[in-house]
């Protein structure tokens, strides 16, 4: 800068929304300007090294390249000799509207308001319009058009009001009317004052519709001359563009991967395998060879500490050419919770990661129900973005995995980093007895509410033609734990210290084990209030209060009775939930409030019967 003094930025943002809500591409209204945020390819300053080696392979793993780093935003730099930090953004888009009072009146007598409809170069100094020597202010038009594919470009308005007319070369002024309050897009029109020819904007909306033409590829948020070939993944062939009114909540989704900075509770054993498998235990061909080899001084000396069973079993593991196969992101968690030793006199919080095993006294009501509760005092979360969607949103499966099929809006043109985050805070963890599950499941009740709520994912999945092989219903379990964490969340929040949005969930059904985390995920948290150990240590008070309020909604028994099938409603994976009891803020929620259902969860008025805590309240 060759000023003294710095220039105040237009707008500022937070470091988590980055790579959440205005990422690379994302468009942000700013007090004076509409912008979009600039690819990694326009961040600049001294950016501070994130490690998270799990988190990092699945990223390249996605990006099909050999090797990602990951960093944190550039923070801006406060010091004025500095050099110049921070992200580059784009004017988008770059036709406006000025701000003028005028009215036009149809063939109809309809009274319209009218804009004129102006393009960047009509602009003096790119802020204003000079009529009758008076400064007239202009804003961004809130309508641009973009495909599934992630790319965005301003609307060819000539093109959109001429059509295939004879007047499709007329260049004469533009002006946008509307009539009555504005928001509805058949009462938008798009009018030429030179040749009178009028259009709604309605017609950009039809379904399937090519009224805005081919999608040619243009990435502003990479360079003004970034483009790319734009066809389908599903069918090959070139993307139409669709009508997106900016400030839309479909405008921009960003793909993050985040995992909880956890042991491998076989790292250890992995790594002393490491040592005498070559020469010792890779012949071994029953558990009682690895109790000879143990007397073995080599051998006794590495493998020290682990039981002849757990040796064997990652010998057998590796003897099979299994070793190669990567765990899930969430079952390295799992399996690293459930592995934590019992609570021993008072615990001092050490490291990244640390956990205890509480006790089960005064879980009486519940004990048929629930394995193991685990307070964890101090964690890590890393969040990563990889990538965006636009009108859909790519969330990761049940397993914390996104699939290798997804499109992706890159974030750069040629990835070599990813924008990251890390999260400090603490949590509790309730472990389910699979047993319990396995026995509710086979219940005739549970079976027929899963077919009803299959029935309303199957219309979601056809409604947006998605491949039955790609996208499968995440299983009852599933659905009846991400319910129960909901009501958690609600039921802590009261009494925790902290704000219901800021604790988040994780979601565990697998081989391993069935469980939910809850962890406070907000950036700043440091996990010094204690707030979510402590109700871990009487989680079963919370727990009852949790299923004393799914009983009875405010919206019952309208609630109770929703059919998720229902055309009508087109709530396809809601069965029993609604904002009066399931919905939450959408940062808590790690699916976007969907595949919930708390007639699996406790009884209804409803009276289904499908319910898996079979209990009274106290």
């Amino acid at each position: 800068m060759k000023a003294k003094n710095k220039r105040p930025p237009s707008g500022e943002i937070r470091q988590s929304q980055i790579i959440s809500t205005f990422g690379p591409g994302a468009m942000v209204d700013l007090p004076n300007h509409s912008i979009l945020i600039g690819g990694l390819n326009h961040w600049k300053g001294d950016r501070r090294r994130i490690y998270e080696d799990r988190l990092a392979g699945r990223v390249s793993e996605l990006l099909n390249v050999n090797q990602i780093a990951m960093y944190a935003p550039p923070v801006d730099e406060q010091d004025p000799k500095a050099s110049q930090s921070g992200i580059t953004s784009f004017v988008f888009p770059i036709w406006f509207l000025a701000q003028v009072e005028e009215f036009w009146e149809a063939p109809n007598h309809r009274q319209y308001r009218t804009r004129p409809l102006l393009p960047w170069g009509s602009l003096v100094k790119g802020k204003y319009l000079t009529l009758e020597r008076k400064k007239v202010p202009v804003v961004p038009v809130r309508f641009v058009q973009a495909c599934v594919n992630g790319h965005i470009s301003d609307i060819d308005w000539y093109r959109f009001v001429h059509g295939d007319s004879p007047n499709k070369t007329c260049r004469g002024q533009l002006w946008l009317d509307e009539g009555g309050s504005g928001n509805d897009f058949v009462d938008i029109f798009i009018r030429c004052e030179a040749c009178k020819a009028r259009r709604p904007l309605s017609d950009a909306t039809v379904p399937n519709g090519r009224v805005l033409g081919a999608c040619d590829g243009q990435r502003p948020w990479l360079g003004p001359a970034a483009k790319e070939l734009c066809v389908s993944l599903k069918t090959g062939k070139p993307e139409f563009n669709r009508l997106l009114v900016r400030s839309a909540s479909n405008a921009y989704f960003a793909q993050v991967l985040s995992v909880i900075s956890l042991p491998d509770s076989d790292e250890a054993l992995r790594k002393a395998v490491d040592l005498v498998y070559e020469d010792y235990l890779g012949v071994a061909e029953a558990v009682g060879d690895i109790k000879r080899d143990r007397k073995k001084q080599k051998v006794a000396t590495a493998i020290e500490g682990f039981s002849d069973e757990a040796v064997w079993a990652e010998v057998k593991r590796r003897q099979h050419g299994s070793f190669d196969k990567p765990k899930s992101i969430k079952q390295v968690e799992i399996e690293t919770l459930l592995s934590q030793p019992d609570e021993v006199g008072e615990d001092v919080p050490e490291g990244n990661f640390y956990a205890r095993t509480r006790t089960l006294d005064g879980l009486s009501p519940l004990l048929s129900h629930i394995d193991r509760i685990v307070l964890v005092h101090r964690l890590r979360e890393v969040t990563a973005q990889i990538g965006f969607t636009r009108f859909e949103a790519a969330m990761p499966d049940i397993d914390g995995e996104l699939s290798l099929d997804v499109q992706l809006a890159t974030l750069d043109i040629e990835p070599t980093w990813v924008p990251a985050i890390e999260n400090k805070g603490e949590g509790v963890f309730i472990a389910f007895k699979k047993t319990a599950i396995e026995h509710w499941l086979k219940r005739d009740a549970v079976q027929k509410r899963g077919q009803s709520l299959y029935k309303g994912f199957d219309a979601w999945r056809n409604q947006r033609g998605l491949d039955p092989d790609k996208a499968k219903f995440p299983g009852l379990p599933y659905v009846m734990l991400h319910s129960l964490s909901h009501l958690l969340i609600t039921a802590v929040s009261l009494e925790c210290g902290y704000a219901a949005s800021a604790i988040r969930e994780r979601i565990y059904t697998g081989e391993s084990g069935y469980g939910i985390l809850l962890y406070t995920g907000t950036s700043g948290s440091e996990g010094t209030l204690g707030g979510l150990v402590q109700i871990g240590k009487r989680i079963e008070y919370h727990l009852m209060n949790a299923l004393e309020m799914g009983k009875l909604c405010s919206n019952d028994p309208v609630c109770a009775q929703h059919q998720p099938n229902n055309q009508q409603e087109d709530r396809f994976l809601h069965g029993a939930a609604c904002h009066g009891c399931l919905l939450i803020a959408e940062p808590s929620c790690e699916r976007r409030n969907e595949f919930l259902d708390r007639a699996l969860v406790t009884d209804t008025v409803e009276g289904w019967g499908a319910e898996f805590f079979a209990v009274r309240g106290q």
